[in-house]
């Protein structure tokens, strides 16, 4: 696939599922404002990787009119382990780095799957995209977001509750779907 094609997929996955499910409730305006960023990695190689999310952050510092990063893999961490191992280096490089308190990230994976929580639970698709992704968000943007809205500590359980009351079937679907674009 081209990365127009990967990018259109995940466009699609944020207006068919996050966007129309309300699963974020604060991705709808920043789509909206056409100011989230879609960046594919097609690298292999985690150095690379890690380069990438150091650039998105130095691209954010220098455009505010970028709301929010979404660093697509289109090559590497098809295993959820081995993203899971990305995140928690990508996560300590923001720190080394000097961005805690300022970029927070967000993961995203085909085979996301909670903590404690079975496979093929449906709440799993909160977090299930067409590709492995890193969400880069600023953080005093969220403060903004979580503060405006009636019931933020709610969104979880209301999207867990979604989830499995559409049932896995239609999520596959939705994400399958999204291919097509």
């Amino acid at each position: 696939m081209t990365n127009q094609q990967i990018i259109a997929a995940t466009q699609a996955w944020l207006k068919t599922f996050v966007i129309e499910y309300n699963i974020c409730p604060f991705a709808r305006r920043e789509q909206e404002r056409n100011s989230i960023r879609y960046q594919v990695v097609s690298s292999n190689s985690i150095e690379d990787s890690l380069e990438a999310v150091i650039a998105e952050c130095v691209h954010l510092d220098s455009e505010p009119d970028t709301e929010t990063t979404l660093l697509i893999f289109s090559e590497a961490f098809a295993d959820f382990e081995d993203f899971l191992d990305l995140l928690a280096i990508a996560e300590q490089l923001l720190i080394d780095q000097g961005y805690e308190g300022i970029y927070q990230l967000a993961s995203f994976h085909p085979d996301y799957c909670f903590a404690q929580t079975p496979t093929n639970d449906p709440s799993n698709y909160t977090n299930r995209s067409p590709y492995p992704m890193l969400h880069l968000i600023r953080e005093d943007s969220i403060e903004k977001a979580v503060a405006s809205h009636p019931d933020p500590e709610g969104i979880p359980e209301r999207n867990i509750a979604l989830t499995r009351e559409l049932g896995l079937e239609k999520l596959r679907a939705i994400v399958n779907a999204c291919y097509q674009q």
